[in-house]
């Protein structure tokens, strides 16, 4: 734990990827563009998860279309696994290798799809943002998938699209450290072959009243009375 704790502030993936996008401000605008996109999907994950009901099951499939999202026009491995290892900057988690990366996946949503009626919606969100990041399938934007991904599980979990202004993504992009002590403690957990994600989930029930208070304040005006 020893570098985690001397880089708290940068825990990110450092993987040589081929980039379509050299200038830093072209780039930082191609994220944010896509990063409406890939919220926008996954909304639409959601209500069509819904309208299926009790036959929808999570795949591989979905975790690919919303990391396509995130990273098109940005890199070529968009909506692909990476094809190699991959390093966390800022961690002491080392990923599993990219040959493991498709059979992890797969018993990610076997999880999810096999939990539904035995866990909480938060449990299944808060175990979706970590093992994403603990497989970390992508060369890049694991981040940003695991977070819409997490955010789409508790959606479907709770039965509908959770909206506002300030939504449990945005939250943990305002203030990451929150979420990358969570990941971490999840990641301590594993080792010791436990799985414990009790931090994250508590991260994550905040992070949802904060949201919903949002959307009470609007809805009643109590915040244009402050």
């Amino acid at each position: 734990m020893a570098n985690w704790e001397s880089d708290k502030l940068r825990r990110h993936s450092v993987a040589d990827q081929p980039s379509l996008v050299s200038d830093p401000t072209a780039r930082a605008e191609a994220e944010a563009r896509n990063g409406l996109r890939q919220f926008d999907l996954g909304l639409q994950i959601v209500e069509d998860a819904l309208a299926k009901g009790p036959t929808f099951r999570w795949r591989p499939s979905t975790v690919l279309a919303l990391h396509r999202e995130a990273l098109t026009g940005i890199s070529e491995f968009a909506g692909n696994w990476r094809p190699a290892g991959v390093g966390i900057e800022g961690s002491a988690h080392r990923p599993i290798g990219a040959h493991l990366v498709p059979e992890y996946i797969e018993d990610l949503c076997d999880y999810l799809n096999d939990h539904r009626d035995d866990t909480t919606p938060i449990h299944r969100s808060a175990y979706a943002m970590w093992r994403l990041n603990w497989i970390h399938p992508f060369s890049d934007g694991n981040g940003r998938t695991s977070r819409i991904f997490s955010y789409a599980v508790l959606c479907v979990g709770l039965g509908f699209a959770l909206r506002g202004s300030t939504t449990i993504p945005d939250q943990i992009v305002a203030n990451r450290q929150p979420y990358f002590d969570a990941l971490e403690q999840a990641d301590a957990a594993c080792k010791r072959d436990q799985v414990d994600v009790s931090a994250m989930e508590e991260l994550l029930k905040r992070l949802l009243a904060v949201q919903l208070t949002g959307v009470f304040d609007k809805a009643t005006g109590a915040r244009s009375l402050d």
